[in-house]
């Protein structure tokens, strides 16, 4: 969403201009001053965009307000496609440390609890919930404060922190301990996950560029839970428990120095860098960024910033009805790791497998989920050839994302379904296993679908509204689980499975009625009817500062054309 007009009183910097050779030049309407090189034609930029909370007050008419043009180099969505590229592989290699590590304990659980004398099996799933439970913290958190101090510096502290308490985790004294471990290491590898989905809107302005960025960002998401459980698995039987939390502390550390030097993206914050960049060189203290006349004090921050999820949470419905959707379905995921023991791990499942074995019993899961990306590219291309011929249903904005989470929902039940009434004795082990591959890739055609689609309605509030959804899920993962074994050992498997498929089948109807009510849904937000207004007004000044540099620069012809004739007359 972008921010509000410029005051007409207001100047505006175009930031393409070398700063040595800034000088400022009289418009021609009244009122407005304009910053360009000498000797050079300028084109006014787009505005920045920020949060409405966040528009400048009392502006100063002496200000000149920095924007980027269009085809700024220093824009991220002008960058090369190589930094574009290193920034996707940074977002992902980050987000599947960050879900690596999150079901880590899951293939050492028994080792871990014999180690720590751990008796009450309700208590075994919380190595795993204790992670999940600093996931609902750490988005409310670098969520806001990604888009008030900039993407790259929060990812960064909070990537170092998981990274130490990683460590921390494999010499761990005690279970207390480890448990608290565990819920640091979940603020601190919330902060990629929450993030990433702003990383890519940063820096992709196309949406099927971003779509694509955001599909594959989901296989990490989904793919890192399902290996680490056989990683864990094999690593406990043949070495120390405490080797799953070293090995995954050393994945953190070789994946730091991406971090390090990942290039910041998000354009108010470059806006601010390049304002105070400019004011150093020319010595012009009025040179600004929008992002510099807000008022941020701590108030500010604490009323405006960090409680901006939540108002979208119980003010918007989309984000409303994509948070309760996408948290079923989350905490069905990581009930698995609760759910896949009981019918494969140890000598009291059905299948009786070893720890190493069952984990590779999640695999199919990973591999359905590899299965997802090759359907939202083949819909993409679809949905590309329909609006390239004018098809009247393809110009409508919901057909972009969601007909995947129509289809994914349904498959979502039939794969519940499916594990339930298959994983009994007598019934060969691939018929359960086999289940995964659905499982995993009508999990991650919802994902996909949902939080694109949420992306796509929010843009620059995409972090706090992914932030909130992944706050909300994860507040069902960490909870959800703790009741699997009580659940699957009153009701038995195949009951268990069915009573969470009913549950997930009211909710795939969620996205068919957002194709059907999603326009007049998005008219009636307050924050999507923000960003049409501002949009529209940020275009027309756009225009009206063209035809304005147009004007100028032909007066500044005639007047050049002016003094040659008097050169000649005097000759």
């Amino acid at each position: 969403m972008g921010l509000g007009a410029h005051n007409e009183t207001q100047k505006s910097v175009d930031t393409t201009v070398a700063p040595q050779s800034l000088t400022v030049n009289q418009a021609n309407r009244p009122g407005l001053q304009r910053c360009d090189a000498s000797q050079n034609t300028l084109t006014s930029g787009q505005a920045p965009s920020v949060s409405p909370d966040d528009e400048p007050k009392n502006t100063k008419d002496s200000r000149k307000i920095i924007t980027f043009s269009s085809s700024d180099p220093e824009n991220p969505y002008n960058w090369p496609r190589r930094k574009k590229l290193y920034i996707f592989f940074t977002g992902m290699i980050t987000v599947m440390n960050s879900t690596i590590s999150s079901s880590l304990p899951s293939g050492a659980i028994t080792f871990i609890a014999r180690h720590f004398d751990v008796t009450k099996e309700i208590q075994l799933p919380l190595p795993i919930s204790c992670f999940l439970a600093g996931y609902v913290v750490g988005p409310t958190l670098c969520g806001p404060l990604s888009e008030n101090n900039g993407r790259q510096r929060v990812i960064l502290s909070f990537f170092v922190l998981s990274t130490i308490f990683s460590m921390a985790c494999a010499v761990a004294p005690n279970w207390p301990c480890l448990l608290f471990f565990r819920f640091v290491c979940g603020i601190g590898f919330s902060g990629p996950v929450a993030i990433t989905g702003g990383l890519y809107a940063d820096v992709y302005n196309d949406p099927r560029e971003r779509g694509l960025a955001m599909a594959w960002f989901m296989v990490a998401t989904t793919f890192g839970p399902v290996v680490a459980p056989a990683i864990s698995g094999f690593i406990a039987e043949n070495t120390s428990w405490r080797w799953v939390f070293a090995v995954g502390t050393l994945l953190a550390v070789a994946t730091l120095p991406l971090v390090i030097f990942m290039p910041e993206t998000y354009t108010p914050v470059l806006l601010s860098r390049k304002a105070a960049r400019l004011r150093k060189e020319t010595g012009d203290p009025e040179i600004v960024a929008k992002t510099d006349l807000q008022k941020k004090t701590l108030r500010h921050v604490i009323t405006v910033v960090m409680t901006r999820p939540y108002r979208m949470l119980f003010q918007e419905v989309i984000v409303m009805c994509v948070a309760a959707y996408c948290s079923l379905a989350y905490a069905i995921f990581y009930l698995y790791f609760e759910a896949y023991p009981i019918i494969f791990q140890g000598p009291d499942s059905v299948y009786k497998w070893s720890y190493g074995l069952a984990g590779l019993a999640f695999l199919p899961i990973a591999f359905g989920s590899l299965l997802a990306a090759p359907l939202y590219l083949w819909w993409d291309s679809y949905l590309a050839k329909a609006q390239k011929r004018q098809a009247p249903w393809a110009q409508h904005e919901e057909y972009r994302r969601l007909p995947l989470a129509c289809i994914g929902g349904p498959l979502y039940v039939v794969s519940l379904f499916w594990i339930g009434w298959s994983a009994k004795p007598g019934v060969y082990w691939l018929a359960p296993v086999a289940s995964g591959f659905i499982f995993g890739a009508a999990f991650l055609l919802i994902f996909m679908a949902l939080l694109n689609y949420l992306t796509d309605a929010y843009e620059t509030f995409a972090a706090s509204a992914q932030g909130i959804t992944s706050t909300s899920r994860s507040v069902f993962g960490a909870v959800l689980p703790l009741a699997a074994n009580s659940m699957f050992s009153r009701l038995g498997i195949a009951w268990a499975c069915s009573l969470l498929a009913f549950l997930s089948l009211g909710m795939c109807l969620i996205p068919f009625a957002f194709i059907k009510y999603g326009d007049r849904i998005r008219d009636n937000s307050k924050f999507c009817k923000e960003l049409k207004e501002l949009k529209a007004r940020e275009a027309a000044e756009s225009e009206a500062e063209e035809r304005e540099e147009k004007l100028r620069v032909e007066n500044g012809d005639v007047a050049r054309e002016a003094d040659a004739e008097k050169m000649l007359d005097q000759v």
